[in-house]
């Protein structure tokens, strides 16, 4: 057993109450940091030092075959564990403090192209489902991930109240930060969202919860999506996630000229900074853009012989 379960449960009241983090965020940490001390068999605070969280990193690289990303996720979680044990008095120095971590280079994040995702949504007409219910939710399923780039967390807990087809708005609650925001609903996604919830009406769900499960009247879960996801890569031979959809979004809401200022608040984002990374254009864009050089129009076949 994890043998600092009681420290870390401190940790992770702390950190929801002061710096908002939610609670995926901190799942996440703790499978990170759990690993840590079960890999190095550690029973006190007091053995763990700078060189073996480097000799464990590096380790972890060679043996498991770890990205930058990946590196780079398992030191600040470590740093944020270790500065609130020293913080608190629990050990005299954080031994991640000084680790270096390394830069990630910037990528254009992956996201479908506008004719893909017309054809995600119209596969939902055409694929085999077992059940009709199953057919309609999952296209309100795909249509509001498009349409509004929440992330998966949040469209698994939307309530009933949460969308207000009469204001034509969506309201994602203590989302990604503990944060909630208003998103407006496209005319398109409104008609998705209304076959669905009144399909769901006949079958007299009740549950509080606006995307729920077919057979028990209670919110779907991950593994629903998840299914949904593996049925669209045997389907359609393509690999698709959550992510990919909330990015395709901000793709395609930047392409349209909206402005960054709206698109961050849309998705949420706590630094207008990661909602810049969606005005990176494609090499085609460049190609397009580069005629209006003015130069370009200057005939100068005068000049050559």
């Amino acid at each position: 057993m994890f043998p600092f379960v009681n420290l870390h449960q401190q940790y992770r009241q702390y950190r929801i109450a002061f710096d908002g983090l939610s609670k995926n965020t901190l799942r996440s940490e703790f499978y990170v940091i759990k690993q840590f001390f079960e890999v190095l068999e550690i029973q006190h605070l007091n053995n763990i030092s700078k060189s073996n969280i480097e000799l464990y990193i590096l380790e972890m690289q060679s043996k498991r075959n770890w990205t930058k990303n990946t590196v780079r996720n398992n030191l600040q979680a470590l740093d944020n564990f270790f500065r609130f044990c020293f913080e608190k008095g629990f050990i005299s120095e954080n031994p991640a403090k000084d680790i270096r971590k390394p830069k990630l280079s910037k990528q254009l994040p992956k996201a479908l192209s506008e004719e893909d995702a017309m054809k995600l949504l119209e596969w939902t007409y055409v694929a085999d489902f077992r059940y009709e219910f199953n057919r309609i939710r999952a296209r309100a399923i795909l249509a509001t991930f498009l349409f509004t780039g929440v992330r998966k967390s949040e469209l698994i807990m939307l309530k009933n109240s949460d969308i207000q087809f009469s204001d034509k708005t969506l309201r994602v609650e203590n989302g990604k930060g503990g944060k909630d925001r208003i998103i407006p609903l496209n005319e398109r996604l409104i008609q998705i969202l209304l076959e669905y919830k009144e399909f769901r009406e006949k079958l007299d769900k009740k549950s509080l919860y606006f995307f729920t499960t077919l057979r028990e009247d209670k919110r779907i879960s991950p593994t629903t999506i998840k299914r949904l996801f593996e049925k669209i890569k045997d389907s359609l031979g393509i690999r698709i996630y959550p992510h990919m959809l909330r990015h395709t979004f901000g793709t395609l809401m930047a392409q349209g000229e909206c402005s960054i200022y709206a698109l961050s608040k849309m998705m949420g984002h706590a630094d207008i900074k990661t909602t810049m990374i969606y005005l990176l254009v494609t090499v085609g864009d460049l190609k397009q853009q580069i005629v209006k050089h003015p130069l370009g129009y200057r005939m100068m076949d005068e000049f050559v012989k």
